[in-house]
């Protein structure tokens, strides 16, 4: 609360993070193992006195440079920029508990920056064995600070000791740390072969690019084998609810998983097909075509880790909007508006005030929502939603999706973020449901409050066609059972009895003309 927001509706903070950070991360990680591939590849000219190979490495030690000390440098230099602007709090928080671990980090960087030019530069220039050397010393320093830079980055999924002792190396050595560690320097051995196609695929000696292209093919494989278990292992080291997304409580990890699966089966086709078994076929559309599977690979990877610790950035430290856990409790007891620095309006005047509510979107939800954007639209999001079904969700928000962060405020600014939503994005007027003694009207808005957000009216028309009462109100005791990614409904048998009855009323119109009849007689609501 005490950092202005980033405001950018359309497009979100968050998805210009993830845009640098894929691109960075994809480049890092092959500054890391491209750094081991050069040396082997080096020693196997140098073994088979092939001064082809020699040559090639050269060439790609050239392409390496660029990529890693100048796109590489210049996208690292962008992530603390977006990171500073988008989510100040978080940036603040890690520089100052993880001082000691950046500062080596950045130590081991310029050893690494040095070591490379020195390694191009001086190519055939000096002795092999000194030469190598250089390259080892790349190697170690690039190893290092995937070290440290994965020592922090672990602490944001899953903080261990450290929420309890403050401690530094409990915080740095925590579950995930190990497992993280080893899972990515073998995805780092894996886009090194993967790079190295890119550099082949150019060469016009064919028995050169043959011998060339089966060294990286096999690289690349042996990587794979050896990230599998890694990752296996990186996979049951994630603490619970963070667990619970990953397994496909979270419709975005659920998502990213799938495009991750079909990456990976490119990866492995395009290095046995078209690079192993019919070296004759490595052109560069292919090997083109092998990176993008990486990079689609290191895509959903992140997204993937990202998503999970929601609704955290910090997991169980600091929301993903900036709010602490103490933000969260003050601002419920004292109003959020009023403790907001930064917030043009300080009070909701009403619980109808669209003014505040804006203030409220930018500084609560705009953190993971666009306004008509391709990413989280709030607009599409909500747009089946009454006002007073959006009040309500709003404030049991985190119990429906507990993915998001808990509304922080009042009642009159809960009802002031529902009518910015309904009246200033939708451009609905804001119509209070009057009570009704019909079964059909309350289960309609029971169903309204509680399931259009996620399912629009059509969409469970569709499914729930053919289905009986019964079956129906079975589906309402295991909604979890049926998806993971949708939580159990938390009201009442009743409800749930008002709720099916108007979900099968969808398909069976006199179903709930004959409620309305009953409700008319006196006997009330089935």
């Amino acid at each position: 609360m005490n950092y202005p927001v980033w405001y950018l509706p359309e497009i979100g903070g968050g998805t210009l993070i993830a845009l640098i950070a894929v691109a960075h991360v994809y480049v890092s990680h092959f500054a890391l193992g491209g750094g081991l591939y050069l040396v082997f590849a080096e020693r196997k000219g140098l073994r088979e006195n092939n001064r082809g190979i020699l040559e090639f490495t050269r060439t790609h030690a050239r392409f390496f440079l660029l990529m890693t000390a100048v796109f590489g440098a210049i996208s690292g230099v962008g992530i603390w920029f977006i990171i500073s602007l988008v989510n100040p709090v978080a940036t603040s928080f890690l520089i100052h508990n993880f001082l000691f671990a950046w500062a080596t980090e950045w130590v081991m960087f310029g050893v690494e920056t040095v070591a490379i030019f020195v390694y191009f530069y001086t190519f055939g220039k000096m002795d092999d064995r000194t030469h190598q050397k250089i390259g080892w010393i790349y190697f170690g320093a690039a190893w290092l600070s995937l070290f440290f830079i994965n020592g922090i980055i672990c602490f944001m999924l899953s903080p261990g000791d450290w929420t309890v002792n403050g401690d530094f190396w409990s915080g740095f050595f925590n579950p995930t740390f190990w497992p993280s560690f080893f899972f990515r320097t073998f995805v780092a051995f894996i886009f090194a072969g993967v790079y190295a196609f890119l550099t082949t695929s150019f060469l016009r000696d064919m028995e050169l690019k043959k011998t060339m292209s089966r060294f990286s093919g096999l690289w690349v494989l042996v990587s794979m084998l050896c990230a599998a278990p890694c990752g296996f292992w990186y996979l049951q080291s994630i603490p619970g609810q963070a667990r619970a997304l990953v397994d496909g409580a979270s419709p975005t990890i659920n998502t990213a998983v799938y495009y991750g699966i079909w990456a990976i089966a490119g990866i492995v086709i395009c290095t046995l097909v078209l690079i192993l078994l019919k070296p004759s076929l490595h052109t560069r559309p292919a090997s083109f075509a092998l990176f993008l599977c990486a990079f689609l690979f290191m895509g959903a990877f992140e997204w993937s880790r990202e998503a999970s610790r929601r609704p955290f950035v910090i997991n169980g430290v600091i929301y993903s909007n900036g709010l602490t856990p103490g933000d969260m409790a003050e601002a419920d007891r004292d109003g959020f508006l009023g403790a907001a620095r930064w917030a043009r309006v300080k009070e909701a005047q009403s619980d109808e005030d669209i003014e505040a509510g804006r203030e409220i979107f930018k500084f609560q939800c705009h953190a993971c929502h666009t306004v008509r954007g391709f990413n989280n639209d709030i607009v599409s999001r909500t747009r089946g939603m009454s006002y007073e079904a959006l009040d309500a969700y709003i404030g049991k928000i985190h119990q429906i999706r507990y993915f998001m962060p808990p509304f922080a405020g009042n009642d009159k600014e809960r009802g002031s973020l529902a009518a910015y939503l309904t009246k200033g994005l939708q451009g609905r007027e804001i119509v209070r449901e009057k009570p009704s003694a019909a079964g059909g009207a309350r289960g309609k808005g029971l169903f309204l409050k509680n399931c259009t957000l996620c399912h629009p009216e059509s969409l469970i028309k569709e499914k729930t066609h053919g289905w009986d009462l019964e079956k129906i109100r079975h589906a309402l005791d295991n909604l979890n059972a049926l998806q993971p990614a949708m939580p159990d409904f938390i009201g009442p048998p009743a409800e749930k009895d008002l709720i099916a009855g108007y979900i099968y009323s969808l398909n069976n119109p006199r179903a709930d003309e004959t409620e309305k009849a009953d409700s008319d007689d006196g006997r009330g609501a089935r």
